[in-house]
């Protein structure tokens, strides 16, 4: 027994491929060589040429399978717990607190050493 997989030419996905890559290559040449065709015309054709191409690819293999990779994420972003809107600004204080402390610290240790630097060179005194 063979899988549908295994019933498909490998070397046909890669034309298909090949295929979408040049027609949207294409599509985005046409879109600059004729810069006198108004934009409300040449806009929606490149995203037609857009559209067509993505068909194209996800009639193949590595298409089938990027799709069903962006379900699952669209599945798995639905179970993720988000903070509340009291949870997003207790953390971002607590943050912006942090940064201000550690910048004050690291202000202070600068402003030491250089003290320290300018007392044993003898300058700024």
């Amino acid at each position: 027994m063979s899988s549908h997989a295994e019933d498909r030419a490998p070397g046909l996905d890669q034309l298909k491929l090949v295929g979408a890559v040049l027609l949207l290559i294409v599509g985005i040449v046409a879109f600059y060589l004729f810069p006198g065709i108004s934009l409300l015309i040449r806009v929606p054709v490149l995203l037609v040429i857009g559209g067509v191409a993505a068909f194209i690819v996800l009639q193949t293999d590595p298409g089938r399978r990027l799709w069903q990779f962006m379900a699952d994420v669209r599945m798995e972003v639905r179970k993720v717990v988000w903070p509340t809107r009291q949870e997003t600004l207790q953390t971002t204080l607590v943050v912006v607190s942090m940064v201000l402390i550690l910048g004050i610290v690291l202000w202070l240790f600068d402003l030491i050493l250089m003290s320290i630097l300018r007392f044993l060179t003898h300058q700024g005194g």
